[in-house]
């Protein structure tokens, strides 16, 4: 079994292979040359984002500075809007439905370092995938740690660290990131006045 398939079935792996610090130089020189686009170059840098990300539907809007590991193991859907300073480890896989919507500083962790010092110092990890709904909101400064699922239509709340599976259609915040209440027609109500919603 190679390293790379260790870490895609979700076992310890060596972190250490020629392989993996291609792939990691690739993706890098991608992102630091989409963090250097001009703001208004929105034809090219939505061409890098097809060259980082594995798969992306339409009308991605990405702002820098941007962050991934390797990039091939990142796919989104269609109206994917992702706000500044966002970070994506993904030695495994982080996939993305439609309309998922990124507040500023983000990030997203599939990797997975062993507790004990003799096995992290060999420079081994795990990775576990990250697997987000459609119609996903994340607010700001935002953690998703690895093997975590969120359900469509949920909305994260800023500065949650989502440690474990958040079920669809409900607002979930805090550390550990625990859901609140569901998501219901009533707070399409909540924007017709000028109150500040909560």
């Amino acid at each position: 079994m190679t390293e790379r398939e260790k870490c895609d079935a979700g076992l310890l792996y060596d972190t250490t292979t020629p392989e993996r610090a291609n792939a990691h130089h690739r993706c890098a020189d991608l992102c630091y040359d989409f963090n250097h686009t001009r703001p208004s170059d929105l034809a090219r840098r939505e061409q890098l984002l097809r060259q980082i990300f594995g798969k992306l539907g339409k009308n991605p809007y990405v702002e820098p500075t941007l962050f991934c590991g390797f990039g091939f193991n990142i796919e989104a859907g269609d109206n994917f809007f992702v706000n500044n300073n966002c970070v994506f480890v993904d030695p495994g896989k982080i996939t993305f439905g439609h309309n998922v919507f990124i507040a500023p500083q983000c990030g997203f962790y599939t990797a997975l370092h062993p507790l004990d010092v003799e096995r992290r110092n060999a420079k081994l990890e795990a990775a576990y995938p990250i697997t987000v709904g459609d119609n996903v909101w994340f607010g700001g400064g935002v953690r998703v740690l690895p093997g975590v699922t969120i359900g469509s239509g949920t909305v994260i709340g800023a500065g949650s660290v989502v440690t474990h599976d958040i079920p669809a259609g409900v607002l979930a915040v805090g550390n550990p990131c625990r859901v609140v209440r569901p998501i219901t027609e009533a707070d399409k109500r909540r924007y017709e006045t000028p109150e500040y919603p909560r």
